[in-house]
Formats: structure tokens, sequence, C-alpha cells
């Protein structure tokens, strides 16, 4: 299961993107953060996350995944037809190119179940690094991690 977020935070304005691989049981794999420097663009860093957290997946060797992401937006853009002329098609492809090439699907997930996902993005948007992997869990995010295996869910504030 693939967790992915992306944000724009602060001000000035720091855009970045992140997201959780974990296992059926929900057990962590790998995680991942980044900063995109000179932009504010939210779509680009929701879709800039879905396709490196597929991209990891596949280094991983990971044959079957579900995807999920809050960005409803995201998800309609990549699997209805969108504009060939749009300013992201390209990057919808290689999304596109990315789930049928594997037995992977994307899916969405409401924001209070990607709460892993938004903790890594802050990491990344508060960085300076292009990219960065996570093979053990930020210690923070151990108690997520924890609560997401359980099944805790805790209601919107």
């Amino acid at each position: 299961m693939l967790n992915v977020d992306g944000s724009c935070l602060g001000t000035p304005i720091r855009a970045g993107f992140g997201g959780v691989i974990r296992n059926m049981a929900g057990f962590y794999l790998s995680g991942f953060s980044s900063y995109i420097p000179n932009s504010s663009d939210i779509l680009f860093a929701e879709l800039t996350a879905i396709h490196r957290g597929l991209l990891l997946a596949m280094e991983m060797r990971i044959e079957e995944m579900a995807c999920y992401s809050d960005s409803l937006l995201s998800i309609r853009l990549i699997t209805d037809q969108a504009s060939k002329f749009h300013t992201y098609a390209v990057l919808f492809q290689d999304i596109k190119d990315l789930l049928s090439s594997r037995n992977y699907s994307i899916q969405h997930c409401l924001r209070e179940e990607n709460h892993c996902a938004d903790f890594m993005v802050k990491i990344g948007a508060s960085s300076i690094e292009d990219f960065s992997t996570h093979a053990t869990p930020p210690n923070n995010l151990l108690t997520m991690l924890r609560n997401d295996a359980m099944e805790t869910f805790f209601p919107k504030a």
C-alpha cells in the first residue's frame, strides 16, 4: 500500500511531497519526502508525489499495490481522459504508464486516512533535499503507523 501527499506550506510558500509504503499488514517498508524548489503549485506537488511513489515501489520490485491519495482532482485527471494540452499531460501519461506496467491501482482516500503521508510531506517541504528515501520511519511517525495498523481513526477537528 502506498499513501502519498503533496502540499504547499508556510510563508514564504514551500512546496513538498512525501509518502509511505507499507505491506498488507501495515508494516512500514519505506518512506520518501522531497522539497520542490520554485513552486507553489499544489496540483504539481500532488501529482509528483504519486509519480515518485510509484517509481519507488517499482524500484522496490513491488508487483501489486494500491496507491492512495487525498487529492480527488489528481485522481480524476489521471483516471479520466484529460486534455492532451493540459500543463501536466506528460506527467499524467507517465503515471498511467506506471500504473499499467504493474498490477497497481490508484484510489482516493480521505485526508484523515492519509496522515502518515502528510507527516512525510511536512518533512519534505521543510527540507532542502531533492528526494530522500527513509528506510526506517522517522520517530514521530511511529505512533501514527501504529494507530493506522490498529485502524484507530480520529474525528475531524
